[in-house]
């Protein structure tokens, strides 16, 4: 299998196990790894875990031939779609193992 993109998805910690469950629903075979906390500042709001800003977001990212690449996006839209106001963005940049 040839893993072409690797594909990062940023969005808050509320709807992660949603995240996760239509990926491994969708893509049975997906391996991930996930970083559970992450703070920052996104175009409309901060995620800084402090009480100004109290909520956070988490990182999921993963590797990907072309066809699971799609399903993958067209997943991320869906969930986007169905909620709307928890930032949740999706990244994908080519990778390339170096032999």
């Amino acid at each position: 299998m040839n893993l072409e993109y690797r594909a990062e998805i940023i969005s808050n910690q509320s709807v992660e196990e949603d995240i996760i469950e239509l990926l491994e629903e969708k893509i049975p075979t997906i391996e991930y790894t996930i970083i559970p906390t992450v703070s920052g500042k996104g175009r409309k709001t901060q995620k800084l875990g402090n009480t100004i800003w109290p909520e956070q977001n988490f990182v999921l990212f993963t590797y990907l031939d072309k066809e699971n690449a799609k399903i993958l996006n067209d997943c991320v839209k869906a969930l986007i779609k169905r909620f709307p106001n928890e930032g949740i963005s999706l990244f994908f940049t080519l990778s390339q193992s170096i032999d």
